[in-house]
């Protein structure tokens, strides 16, 4: 197929040509690449538009929902420095050891009966020891054989012998992400290398599990940095992609950061359909913050979403997240109809509010003084 071509005033065929091109498997160019992030005259709507079209082939309307379950939150060794975990963060944070296996089992139930495709447990830390990952197999086999629930883990850095037991455990899905480009990387993290996750990822391919990989964008790359990640992604073949805005948590270590809008955001997510055609694309931490009330546009390039918060931050309600897809004209991939699981969201939250308003609640100082500069 020709290249596209590059003019002011793009024309509806540029945009169909976009979409013909990710629709036959050819990737775009590194420069068709940086027009889509960067270029004034490649409109939202239209291009939205096409993306769309590429996103419908491989997943139709269908959007995965994804519950986290932070099982070990704090305490890292690593120096990553736009993370509330790290051991170089001040930020204010519930440390706590690994959960116990029955909290574990019983949010994966909370789960699956929320409506989540996929239960995703994330442990902090460098990587697994073999005792860890007794536990982790032990866990993530009695999930599978209760309920029918994909699983995803992330637990750090692993080898070929930690990848075999938990794929032989019915692990689904590795996750461990890019989070940026080669050349950016030792910007924002020093106690491991790219080459580390990029390990990682090959020990979970070479031993039949899916990849689970993705970017956080928002700290300090260029479009060229994020055209690599979105590329070698591609190149991996990386079933499922989360894309993260950085969320800018007080405490964390990074200081550089790249001025994220809507807009900005959405051509990002709508880079990666291009170039990932039949991956997971995701929309994850930051899509409330950074897309604001243009967050469902971001469905029509992404399958997937994060729902019920995130690692540390909390996100928008069940049901409100719910809604959105329904009002957008989606559903979602669930052993339950949208209708049910958003009438059981609806119903819980309407519980917890009542329970909340028959509780008497103390003023605070700020709510007594609200105009003394002392309180704020």
């Amino acid at each position: 197929m020709p290249g596209v071509s590059f003019v002011a005033m793009k024309s509806w065929t540029f945009y169909e040509d976009l979409a013909q091109k990710s629709l036959s498997g050819e990737a775009l160019s590194v420069q068709e690449s940086k027009e889509i992030l960067t270029s004034s005259d490649i409109e939202l709507l239209p291009l939205l538009h096409s993306v769309f079209q590429v996103r419908q082939k491989h997943w139709g309307k269908d959007v995965t929902i994804h519950i986290i379950n932070n099982a070990q939150n704090g305490n890292c060794p690593e120096d990553c420095a736009y993370c509330a975990q790290a051991k170089t963060s001040e930020a204010d944070i519930e440390d706590y050891p690994v959960k116990e296996e029955e909290e574990i089992m019983a949010e994966a139930k909370r789960a699956y009966e929320s409506g989540a495709y996929r239960y995703c447990m994330v442990f902090s830390g460098r990587g697994p020891r073999p005792k860890r990952v007794d536990t982790l197999s032990r866990i993530i086999k009695r999930i599978k054989e209760t309920y029918p629930i994909q699983v995803c883990l992330s637990a750090g850095l692993i080898d070929d012998t930690a990848a075999k037991q938990l794929k032989h455990a019915g692990l689904d899905r590795l996750n461990h992400n890019l989070n940026t480009s080669e050349d950016h990387y030792k910007n924002i993290c020093t106690t491991h290398t790219f080459k580390d996750r990029l390990d990682t990822l090959t020990a979970a391919q070479n031993n039949g599990l899916e990849i689970c990989s993705g970017m956080i964008a928002g700290m300090g790359e260029t479009p060229e940095d994020v055209i690599e990640v979105a590329m070698k992604l591609r190149q991996l073949g990386s079933k499922s992609i989360p894309l993260n805005f950085l969320l800018p948590i007080p405490g964390t270590t990074l200081k550089t950061f790249t001025p994220l809008t809507p807009d900005y955001c959405l051509r990002i997510i709508t880079l990666f359909r291009y170039l990932n055609p039949e991956a997971e694309i995701r929309i994850a931490a930051g899509r409330e913050f950074h897309l604001r009330n243009m967050q469902v546009l971001g469905l029509y390039p992404a399958s997937s979403l994060f729902m019920d918060g995130y690692l540390n931050t909390t996100g928008t309600n069940t049901s409100e997240t719910l809604q959105m897809i329904k009002d957008a004209g989606f559903t979602i991939r669930a052993n339950f109809s949208l209708d049910e699981v958003l009438q059981k969201a609806k119903a819980e939250e309407e519980q917890q509010q009542a329970s909340q308003a028959s509780q008497l609640v103390m003023k605070q100082l700020q709510d007594l003084r609200p105009t003394l500069k002392s309180c704020s």
